[in-house]
């Protein structure tokens, strides 16, 4: 279904960059932060229908989408499901780095651009190597966990009351 893998497309921008943009996760991190984050891991260009991670496979590194877009799917069984469209400044993967495990969904290049990605191996490396830099890019990981475990609870809440809802007048009508 899909073309090529992460690995196909592994190769370093055109123009080279040397440094992260103050984007998603690290906003907030200093420029020598990001510059110095940026040598630990690798630039993707992935086209349109290139797989960054499949579904099921072991998964354990982070991404962050500095333009561009990916779809994140899920195969249901019976067809395909879009769980998300990202764009610039988003990142995945995040759980498998401390968590590690196979990928929960498949993340498929929608529109041509430019991905960083690093290696759980990598990023302790950073980590070991500039702990105050580590630290600053973790809060930084922390709070973007933290917003979307916040967000899912919103949307389970919501799906809750809609369910008790629909008992109800179901039930209720029945009864």
């Amino acid at each position: 279904m899909y073309r090529r893998s992460a690995f196909d497309f592994m190769q370093p921008p055109e123009s080279p960059t040397s440094e992260l943009p103050a984007i998603g996760f690290l906003i907030e991190v200093s420029s020598e932060h990001r510059a110095f984050l940026a040598c630990f891991g690798k630039f993707l260009r992935p086209k349109p229908g290139d797989v960054l991670i499949e579904e099921g496979a072991q998964q354990e590194s982070l991404y962050i989408i500095l333009s561009g877009s990916l779809h994140i799917t899920s195969n249901s069984g019976e067809r395909l499901i879009l769980l998300a469209a990202l764009r610039e400044g988003d990142s995945l993967g995040e759980v498998n780095l401390f968590d590690p495990g196979t990928a929960s969904a498949t993340a498929v290049c929608h529109n041509p651009g430019l991905v960083w990605t690093i290696t759980r191996d990598e990023l302790n490396g950073f980590l070991e190597a500039d702990p105050a830099a580590g630290v600053s890019v973790l809060k930084g990981l922390l709070r973007q966990v933290a917003w979307r475990i916040r967000t899912m609870n919103e949307k389970l809440a919501t799906a809750e009351q809609r369910a008790s809802l629909h008992n109800f007048w179901t039930i209720g009508l029945q009864g």
